[in-house]
């Protein structure tokens, strides 16, 4: 179990490595896998030395090593933020289709974390891939019921999920701008992004995450407004919350789930 623990941690410190050219290259509506990666501020070509995950950042000292021009943290975060999920799924799920699935959608979560927290979008190239997995994931369910992830056999479960999480938001959309006279109450993007965490977690997981992510909105928001850091109109990306809240219920949603139905039949 160690040695596949690190071999996934490896494998997530890759994926992390590929997310971040996914993170830095979609919102400037540049190709994923064309042209090789360079330095941003000298244009140098990045050759096998620079691109190790974490260990290049560390051993060149964050810097490049052609005109040392300094490297953003952003970069091992990434790559070792996404070790840790792969890692952290591996010990609740194995190595199995769920792990492959929920490997496969936090791959696309943890992008568009952080182009959302940058660029205040969330792209539909990600959206739309994330829908084509779920799909996949989906018609898996029809075949070998994964009772795992949607908690019975029911090949709708992950259907409905599709697009409960997404109605729900896009209701609170429409009732954003009757109130305010604006669309910066919640974004599209925000409710097209529910569509493949639904497929991927059906609507009970979807939901659970879908109401872990307004919590901590709330609360993330509320510090922010008391500490003055933003003012109470300032708007606040909501995707990140999104991510944060769909982690938790892939992770821990149905003990949270059993936990609520439990304490309220007392």
């Amino acid at each position: 179990m160690v040695v596949i623990g690190v071999i996934v941690f490896l494998f997530g410190l890759a994926i992390g490595s590929f997310t971040n050219v996914l993170i830095y290259r979609i919102p400037l509506e540049k190709s994923i896998v064309y042209p090789p990666s360079a330095c941003t501020s000298c244009g140098n070509r990045l050759t096998a030395l620079d691109l190790v995950p974490v260990f290049s950042y560390i051993f060149l000292k964050g810097r490049c090593r052609h005109c040392g021009a300094p490297v953003s943290g952003r970069y091992p975060l990434v790559e070792l933020l996404t070790a840790l999920i792969f890692v952290a799924l591996f010990m609740k799920y194995g190595i199995s289709v769920p792990f492959i699935a929920f490997a496969f959608i936090m791959t696309i979560l943890i992008a568009v974390f952080f182009i959302d927290m940058d660029h205040r979008i969330i792209p539909d190239e990600l959206v739309i891939t994330g829908i084509i997995g779920g799909t996949v994931l989906v018609i898996y369910n029809c075949i070998s019921p994964m009772t795992v992830i949607y908690g019975d056999s029911n090949w709708w479960t992950p259907v409905i999920g599709f697009f409960s999480g997404s109605l729900f938001l896009l209701l609170v959309a429409i009732l954003g701008i009757i109130i305010y006279k604006s669309d910066d109450a919640m974004g599209m993007g925000d409710v097209k992004l529910m569509a493949p965490i639904g497929l991927f977690l059906g609507w009970k997981l979807c939901l659970a995450g879908l109401l872990l992510a307004v919590t901590i909105a709330g609360v993330v928001s509320l510090f922010l407004i008391i500490t003055r850091i933003k003012k109470r109109r300032d708007a606040i990306p909501f995707g990140p919350f999104i991510v944060t809240g769909a982690f938790i219920a892939i992770m821990w949603g149905w003990d949270l789930i059993n936990w609520y139905i439990g304490t309220g039949s007392k």
